[in-house]
């Protein structure tokens, strides 16, 4: 049978698709670098995000299993500094460090389809400014800077991104895979307004201004200690890190200082008379003793220290280690611009996610069953009955490889703007086998014709359907929108064209 070129077309769009979402992890070995954080040794070094580590002091990665049995016993003394040779897909990385490299890794993806958090599992918050209304300049400005308080912190893949709902009114779509929304509730529920104050004076604030360095990841000046069972009989631990203040910020404490007198004592040291308190969007966290050495003193490194309670040992240091976490972040980045609102928070499970990808193909494998049935029945013929489910499958794959094109996260709203668009694609295919099927008095073509423009209509009222849903509910639908406008242009642009073609072969 001689191919025309519409069905030339279907062959090429389904290749190149194919192309897209083929699943090429398989034939690459080794651990992809799924995150990096930033003032660390690893960054410095020129670790960075997407790579993939291939092999440490010779030892192959094969996946992230091999990568931590070949790193673990490498850093069970820490006071040991190790010698890293890590071969990546973009040359060696040499590293000098007294720890694990600060990065995180995972398995190489198996193609390129992102899923989103209905299938991965995680975290997602709709949020807004509080009591002000923002342009989408100032929102993408907010983005910029909360993007940067969540990798300090810690949190991985994340999603964050603009979303508008039809009054015009802008959020904030945040979306964070394997955190919990305790996480988010923390990080973006607060402002995260520091300030240190003796008495009522701000010495210093969050920020680049005031602050020009914190001390992370080094265990010289940062870490935790003194864990130890309370007289309530849980546990707690002090966390302790430095900061160095800029020359004005120092400047100012010593000015305050000065006035200050010296009239405190824990056992043989003294203190000045007044502590150095430490706010956290207007709670006290901590009151620290300021030594009668630093009386009048411009000193730009101070200490800050912290704490952490828990049921036991290790969920006290857990607790400790995020608190100073947090306070690094809020430290280093400073307040958000605006207090934030959380319209909606939602978690997912990523066994739930799984459960639904299953119960989604099986139930695709049921409607093509009942589908292809019904077909057969009505037609009798089972070229016809063939060639639908050949065209039905080609829109769903070349929808897919389109989304993986442009790194859309697949959700379930997403893969049900699929079902819809290849259901439509069902429908317009039984429109063009009736109308070549009726008794009226035309030639195949034209009655063919006459179907398309049944199908055109159709195609134009979905378009004008699916538009106000990508800003209806803030924009949580805009998946299903997207990838139904996607399913049925590859239906009015390929694959129903090549299936009239096909339809006219078999009837010839």
């Amino acid at each position: 049978m001689k191919l025309t070129w519409r069905i030339w077309v279907l062959i090429i769009a389904l290749i190149l698709a194919f192309l897209t979402i083929a699943p090429w992890g398989f034939l690459e070995k080794g651990a992809l670098i799924k995150s990096v954080e930033k003032n660390s040794s690893a960054f410095t070094y020129g670790l960075r995000q997407g790579m993939i580590i291939q092999s440490v002091n010779g030892n192959s990665v094969t996946d992230i299993n091999s990568y931590t049995n070949i790193i673990s016993p490498l850093f069970i003394d820490n006071s040991t500094e190790q010698k890293l040779i890590i071969g990546t897909n973009q040359g060696e990385i040499i590293l000098f460090t007294n720890n694990p490299p600060e990065i995180t890794v995972g398995n190489i993806p198996a193609t390129k389809i992102k899923s989103g958090l209905d299938l991965s599992g995680g975290a997602r918050a709709l949020v807004r400014p509080a009591n002000t209304t923002v342009s989408s300049s100032e929102i993408n400005d907010l983005i910029a800077i909360a993007t940067e308080r969540f990798n300090l912190y810690g949190l991985k893949d994340i999603t964050i991104r603009p979303v508008k709902d039809l009054q015009g009114n802008n959020y904030m779509l945040i979306e964070i895979a394997g955190a919990t929304p305790s996480d988010l509730q923390d990080l973006v529920g607060s402002q995260g307004k520091f300030e240190a104050k003796i008495g009522n004076d701000t010495i210093f604030s969050g920020g680049e201004q005031d602050i020009t360095r914190v001390c992370r990841n080094d265990a010289t000046c940062a870490g935790i200690e003194n864990c130890g069972q309370t007289s309530q009989g849980n546990y707690a631990c002090r966390f302790r890190f430095s900061i160095y203040l800029s020359e004005r910020a120092a400047q100012r404490q010593a000015n305050i200082t000065s006035g200050l007198g010296v009239n405190l004592s824990e056992g043989s040291n003294q203190y000045l008379d007044k502590k150095l308190d430490l706010y956290l969007d207007e709670n006290l966290v901590d009151s620290l003793f300021i030594s009668k050495d630093l009386k009048g003193k411009v000193e730009t490194q101070i200490l800050i220290q912290g704490s952490g309670t828990g049921d036991s040992r290790n969920d006290a240091i857990v607790d400790t280690q995020k608190n100073m976490n947090k306070l690094q972040t809020v430290l280093l980045t400073g307040s958000l611009p605006y207090k934030l609102e959380i319209i909606k928070l939602d978690t997912i499970s990523p066994t739930l996610g799984q459960a639904f990808m299953k119960n989604i193909i099986y139930l695709a494998l049921i409607v093509f069953a009942i589908i292809s049935i019904v077909l057969f029945v009505k037609y009798r013929r089972i070229k016809i009955t063939l060639a639908v489910i050949l065209t039905m499958f080609s829109e769903a794959f070349i929808t897919l490889g389109v989304a993986a094109l442009i790194r859309w996260n697949l959700d379930a709203p997403s893969i049900a703007g699929i079902i819809a668009g290849m259901g439509t694609g069902v429908n317009d295919q039984i429109v063009i086998i009736d109308e070549s099927e009726s008794k009226a008095n035309a030639s195949l073509s034209e009655k063919i014709k006459n179907a398309f423009f049944i199908i055109v209509g159709a195609f134009f009222t979905i378009i004008a359907a699916m538009l106000p849903l990508f800003w209806a509910g803030a924009g949580m639908l805009k998946g299903f929108a997207l990838t139904t406008i996607l399913s049925v242009c590859a239906g009015i642009l390929i694959t129903r064209p090549a299936f009239a073609d096909m339809l006219k072969k078999i009837k010839e």
